[in-house]
């Protein structure tokens, strides 16, 4: 539930909310979430978190992040970390949830409405925090996923879930058959 007059921010989880879209079949317009979150609330801020390779040439989610930098989202980023699994994949381990955390609970006092785009359980304790302070919690995810996205704890604590599936038809494209993401790991 959002009220037209509340003060809303969003706080994206990038690696989850790609691997929770990419789980579903489809990828998100981040013109068109934007654009739905601004309809139903005062939004003030749309943060996006990711870790990137600062090494490489070219990574895949530099075109993305540049787009976000220059639409409106509040980047926060910070440079990941590489590593071969014992399979031999390149894996990137890159976590941010300290970054969104802290961010969440100083704008707190500024807002009446934080959505959390992440199914991490790890987020259990802010979204605890965020409600002592007054404000209500809405976290997007899913449990429509083999397994579900979303941890069951942070489903309960938060005010309200939002089945990022639901959302499909108001901010998803239909994924490129050339996207080929790296695989992220996050703790």
């Amino acid at each position: 539930m959002f009220y037209r007059d509340e003060r809303l921010a969003l706080f994206i989880d990038g690696s989850n909310l790609y691997a929770a879209a990419k789980a579903l079949g489809f990828d998100i317009d981040y013109k068109l979430l934007r654009t739905e979150f601004m309809r139903r609330g005062k939004l003030l801020r749309a943060m996006y978190y990711t870790a990137l390779l600062e090494n490489e040439e070219y990574s895949p989610i530099r075109p993305l992040v540049d787009w976000l930098n220059y639409n409106g989202y509040t980047m926060v980023t910070k440079p990941a970390k590489e590593f071969t699994d014992s399979m031999g994949r390149r894996k990137i381990k890159g976590n941010m949830d300290i970054e969104l955390a802290v961010d969440a609970l100083e704008l707190a006092q500024h807002l009446d409405h934080v959505v959390i785009f992440s199914g991490d359980g790890d987020f259990r304790p802010l979204v605890e925090s965020l409600q002592r302070k007054g404000v209500r919690v809405s976290v997007v995810s899913t449990i429509r996923s083999q397994p579900p996205m979303i941890a069951d704890e942070l489903r309960r604590q938060c005010d309200n879930f939002i089945e990022l599936d639901e959302l499909r038809d108001v901010i998803g494209r239909p994924p490129r058959p050339d996207d080929q993401q790296v695989n992220r790991d996050e703790d």
